[in-house]
């Protein structure tokens, strides 16, 4: 049970430093409290753990125009911010979370603002049938968090600049463009600011967890660990991982999210395999590409390696019946 109710929010615009605190929030929460953290980033495309960076960004256009590439600990897809855009994390123990009680506070804040928002599909909140919020989530342990996006109003070329979303993702939604998807929450409430909208969520908290919001107290953060935190998050290593000279290629996509598999075989061995999805549940595809090196490349023998990783890593069985698919005519 939620017993006390804290504000965090983050004084600068920096997407490793933000991702930082997030981290170190979620892992330092303690039993019978949430904190709400709202934090904002500078024209930055943000992907999911599992996801390509090649494929989801204009990685040239982005550097040239001055932004950042980010990569989250959460599953999903690519975002993103910029300083139109107000982004939120609930951190609280994993056995805490209650997703109804979380997107209540969003829908009820966004009532407040006098926009009627609704939930749709498996993460996404909308106004009048068009993407306003994209939310995602995270575990590990007895930790949580469940964060997201609030389009205030985000420089929507920027965006379809920067995000290079899969044909096939956008064929399943029925859209012909990310652009054509989402909607600025400012063309549903003429003048909406992001101070505005931090004070309209902390109410909204407050109602919905019955508790006062409080400012986290300063000495909450350790700023030498985040520090470090900080370090990874703008590391190379993190951001773009490997990019394999690959032989082979898979992809397919379910009404959960896409799955793109490339495998660099060499005498008929896998030498290297990357396994990229925006499947939310990122924690279950980690480390998935590992367990197929070094197979012979027979789809059988790979299919059978992957099943056993993700049965493993608790994945259920509707999903590893979809992901036998993608064997099907393939290496």
């Amino acid at each position: 049970m939620t017993r006390a109710l804290y504000l965090c929010t983050a004084p600068g615009t920096d997407p490793y430093q933000n991702l930082a605190v997030e981290e170190y929030l979620t892992f330092h929460t303690r039993p019978g409290e949430c904190i709400l953290y709202l934090w904002q980033n500078q024209r930055t495309v943000v992907i999911g753990r599992n996801q390509n960076a090649w494929a989801e960004c204009d990685l040239a256009c982005l550097a040239q125009e001055g932004g950042h590439l980010a990569r989250r600990l959460s599953g999903g897809g690519a975002v993103y911010h910029d300083l139109g855009n107000l982004n939120f994390t609930f951190c609280l123990p994993k056995a805490e979370a209650d997703l109804q009680r979380q997107l209540g506070v969003l829908l009820r804040a966004l009532a407040l603002a006098g926009i009627p928002a609704e939930k749709s599909g498996r993460n996404d909140l909308t106004v009048g049938g068009r993407k306003c919020s994209g939310n995602a989530f995270f575990s590990s342990g007895p930790y949580y968090y469940h964060h997201g996006t609030l389009m205030l109003q985000v420089e929507e070329e920027a965006l379809g600049r920067y995000l290079t979303v899969s044909p096939t993702k956008l064929a399943a939604k029925g859209v012909p463009s990310v652009r054509s998807r989402v909607t600025n929450l400012c063309s549903h409430a003429p003048g909406l600011t992001a101070q505005r909208m931090r004070g309209l969520l902390a109410q909204a908290a407050a109602e919905q967890y019955a508790l006062e919001a409080k400012p986290l107290p300063p000495d909450r953060l350790d700023l030498a660990e985040i520090g470090l935190l900080r370090k990874k998050y703008a590391s190379g290593q993190w951001l773009y991982g490997p990019h394999l000279p690959f032989t082979h290629r898979l992809e397919q996509r379910w009404a959960w999210g896409g799955v793109t598999l490339e495998l660099a075989v060499e005498h008929d061995l896998v030498q290297a395999a990357v396994l990229y999805t925006d499947a939310l549940q990122g924690d279950w595809f980690s480390g998935a590409g590992s367990a197929l090196e070094g197979l012979p490349c027979r789809p059988a023998l790979l299919a059978d390696a992957l099943d056993k990783h993700l049965a493993c890593r608790g994945a259920d069985e509707a999903l590893r019946g979809d992901l036998r698919q993608l064997w099907h005519g393939g290496g």
